[in-house]
């Protein structure tokens, strides 16, 4: 026994939200929602089928009659205007009153919801479109919380990394990282000058007025050192009171005298804490990679530190060249 049965346009819509209903004309007379919101500009009802719609397959299929012929065949098709959003689809003949084709995202459905701002809510609870939905979500979360974790871990390790090679209490390079650099410069052939400061008085400093007032000593050394060198410098705390500076592509003798005598006058003017003054001087020595056939290291360092102590030695509170010893060239004193 045939039966007819009818379905109401709210029940359609809410079954079916991306369906359409076609005239034999070929005019579109009634839009699902969630397909009318993918042309918000303007209205489909009233406009041709085939003048929004571009069929890819079946191929031979150019007319309403032709599209009624081949019901229940999958359909292929997009938009003719942009966005061009690829559709899948099925037709089915109703009686006298032309065509019922009902579409979907088929694989394009993620790219969908993001090109019309889409959600669950815009298809049929028992479309699989909505588990995809939540996958996407789910995995999206998922996602966003592992880049989230990956920066914080990444940054906790640039921490690290930064943190191993700094002296926690001035902030300055340590000893690791001038051995990085001046590894670096060798593997490289860059012409560098090594300075040398070892503080005069210091402890007195600590003898006097503690260990806090040597530490705020120290801490304010550093900010000289920084300030009279470049940002291509390194500026290295040794340990205890002594200082590395590493000057790259830096190697006159008489910029780096200037620099020097900078550093010595302005280490002579007091330093306060807590109201009292604290007096230091400094003595420095100077070594270039230019003076040696083959630069190393280990030699430079060896050299420079026996320079640090002729300064020390001809009286401190002035700086000696590696070659020189104190008052031969007071050019360079």
């Amino acid at each position: 026994m045939n039966a007819a049965w009818t379905l109401s346009a709210d029940a359609l819509a809410q079954m079916m939200p991306m369906s359409l209903v076609v005239s034999r004309t070929g005019h579109i007379v009634q839009a699902g929602p969630t397909l009318a919101k993918l042309r918000p500009e303007r209205s489909l009802l009233g406009t041709r089928f085939l003048e929004i719609f571009e069929l890819k397959r079946p191929r031979d299929v150019t007319t309403i009659a032709g599209l009624c012929a081949a019901a229940g065949a999958p359909l292929s098709l997009r938009f003719r205007d942009a966005p061009e959003t690829p559709l899948r689809g099925l037709a089915a003949v109703l009686q006298g009153e032309g065509l019922l084709i009902d579409l979907s995202f088929g694989i394009a459905v993620v790219d969908a919801v993001g090109t019309y701002q889409l959600s669950s809510s815009d298809f049929p609870a028992t479309d699989l479109a909505v588990e995809m939905l939540y996958l996407v979500e789910a995995n999206a979360a998922v996602h966003a919380v592992s880049q989230t974790l990956m920066q914080r871990l990444q940054g906790a390790r640039i921490a690290a990394e930064e943190q191993s090679f700094t002296d926690t209490l001035t902030g300055l390079k340590n000893r690791r990282a001038m051995d990085m650099v001046l590894g670096r410069y060798a593997r490289r052939r860059d012409s560098f000058a090594l300075m040398h400061l070892d503080l005069d008085h210091f402890k007195a400093v600590n003898d006097t007025l503690g260990h806090a007032a040597g530490d705020h000593v120290l801490q304010e050394v550093a900010k000289i050192l920084i300030e009279e060198t470049r940002a291509e410098d390194t500026v290295v705390r040794l340990g205890g009171d002594e200082f590395l500076m590493i000057f790259r592509n830096l190697t006159r003798s008489e910029q780096l005298s200037a620099i020097a005598v900078r550093l010595l006058e302005r280490l002579e003017e007091p330093i306060l804490f807590g109201g009292e003054p604290c007096r230091i001087s400094g003595s420095i020595g100077i070594t270039v990679s230019d003076d040696y056939p083959d630069p190393d290291a280990e030699k430079m360092l060896h050299d420079v530190d026996m320079a640090l102590y002729a300064s020390k030695h001809a009286g401190r509170a002035q700086h000696t060249f590696v070659g020189d010893t104190p008052g031969e060239d007071e050019a360079r004193h």
